[in-house]
């Protein structure tokens, strides 16, 4: 390893950065599964990824003279359970959205990363996924642990419980050896998931997967779908639990992303009392802000639909009559969800 990358490790790790490896740029190594993916239609209506394929394909193209890419990755596993002491539970958040968003976090990280190879006379583009780059393939390349059957990037100290970042740079920088595959045999993560999204090892059909169902989806949940969400109410870490590689995961040390008490002391049927106003106070700077009330509370009111009870009803009585048809329409399907399971 030559003085430059040394230098640019050891900013990576001044920053807070778990480990920074180096690629060389190039055409991704999976462009061509990617555009067979979005010529199938299973993106869904994810249509940005549709847009300028061979930029995305190839950081040559986003950065004119690019020559590496700084690979980053942020450990953000907040523990096993979000709930305060005594706390039911009753419901699940995909962990990286137990607080604050990761985005405004590692931007900031990034913008000040740019300055230091600045120094070096590199010019930078830089992503916390937000651009159009298949940073796994060149995380991978990297040795940046390795794409595993969930697609979901693994790596062998922190799991799969981590961000993943990049520079695109005009520095050539020797590059790291990638450090192979080490899934095996194992399929567990295919097993896991609740509605069969992961078709093949490192194949996913979008349109059936909670977390995109949650997040990115904005018309109603598909009936098929409904009952397998169980008390999941924005995104999914089955396929993440379940990998055995998660062993080795140490909390983040990053409080920002441990759980927000406000949010978790809740119970499931107490976030139909949010209108607008209290649905962006509680949510402030979370990524679950993002999808807006209408799509949250669907996605309660299909949990409340698989878990509720008796008690749940006169709330859920309340949101069949929100104006908003799309929390109507699945408040209206929890309320029969429930009298069926109750045999009345």
């Amino acid at each position: 390893m030559n003085a430059t990358v040394e230098q640019i490790k050891a900013w990576a790790a001044e920053l807070g950065f778990d480990d920074c490896r180096i690629a060389r740029a190039k055409e991704a190594s999976h462009a061509g599964l990617f555009r067979d993916w979005i010529a199938e239609g299973k993106h869904g209506e994810m249509a940005w990824l549709e847009r300028t394929p061979d930029r995305r394909c190839d950081p040559r193209e986003v950065l004119p003279d690019c020559k590496s890419i700084v690979c980053l990755a942020l450990n953000y596993y907040p523990g096993r359970s979000p709930f305060p002491e005594g706390h039911d539970g009753g419901y699940r958040i995909a962990r990286y959205a137990w607080n604050d968003d990761y985005h405004d976090l590692i931007e900031k990280r990034l913008r000040e990363f740019d300055v230091k190879l600045q120094t070096l006379g590199g010019i930078q583009r830089f992503y916390v996924d937000t651009g159009p780059v298949l940073e796994r393939d060149f995380a991978s390349d990297a040795g940046l642990g390795w794409n595993g059957k969930s697609t979901v990037q693994i790596h062998r100290h922190l799991g799969a419980w981590f961000f993943l970042a990049e520079l695109l740079t005009t520095l050539d920088l020797t590059p790291d050896a990638p450090f192979g595959d080490h899934c095996g045999k194992c399929t567990a993560c295919i097993t896991a998931c609740p509605t069969q999204a992961i078709t093949a090892p490192r194949r996913v059909d979008a349109r059936r997967c909670i977390s995109y169902l949650t997040i990115e989806h904005k018309g109603p949940i598909p009936e098929e779908f409904r009952i397998a969400m169980g008390d999941r109410i924005y995104g999914c870490d089955d396929c993440l639990d379940a990998c055995p590689w998660n062993r080795f995961a140490a909390e983040s040390r990053e409080m920002a992303f441990h759980a927000r008490t406000s949010v978790f002391e809740k119970r499931l049927r107490d976030f139909l009392d949010l209108d607008d106003e209290g649905f962006r106070a509680l949510f402030a700077k979370s990524p679950i802000k993002r999808i807006k009330r209408p799509r949250f509370l669907r996605n309660v009111c299909v949990a409340l639909g698989n878990t509720g009870r008796p008690d749940d009803l006169p709330a859920l009585e309340r949101a069949a009559a929100d104006p908003d048809p799309l929390i109507a329409e699945h408040a209206a399907w929890a309320v029969r969800r429930i009298h069926e399971r109750m045999g009345s």
